[in-house]
């Protein structure tokens, strides 16, 4: 178990300073890490914070998970690792499978749809 927890149910209202304080209550506290949306700037309802030890974050865990804040009961977990992304182009590209390399019979690029090239490799 790593020195960090998940906070999820936030109130979306929540301020990073209001979870700071209620956590130091636990231990504490390096860094609270509340993303917000790219799109709206609005926090996205969920927090992770960070403590000096595990003993903090199994303390905290214990005094949280189901506290009311803001009217909403607090969902407290230890934070897991998120498993390393590929970065640009499109999920699950270069994995296995098809698509056919095509080209002309010189060796070039295909041009056009792939209805054009096969009819052009018909009439060949």
């Amino acid at each position: 178990m790593g020195s960090k927890v998940f906070v999820g149910n936030l109130e979306f209202k929540t301020t990073q300073r209001e979870v700071e304080e209620l956590f130091a209550q636990a231990g504490s506290v390096r860094e609270v890490f509340l993303p917000a949306d790219r799109a709206t700037g609005r926090p996205r309802g969920f927090a992770f914070v960070e403590f000096e030890s595990e003993e903090e974050v199994a303390r905290a865990i214990e005094m949280f998970d189901g506290y009311e804040l803001g009217g909403r009961a607090l969902r407290v977990n230890p934070a897991e690792d998120r498993p390393q992304q590929r970065r640009g182009g499109p999920p699950f590209a270069g994995y296995g499978g098809g698509g056919g390399g095509g080209g002309d019979r010189f060796g070039g690029k295909p041009k056009g749809s792939r209805r054009n090239v096969r009819a052009r490799k018909r009439s060949l």
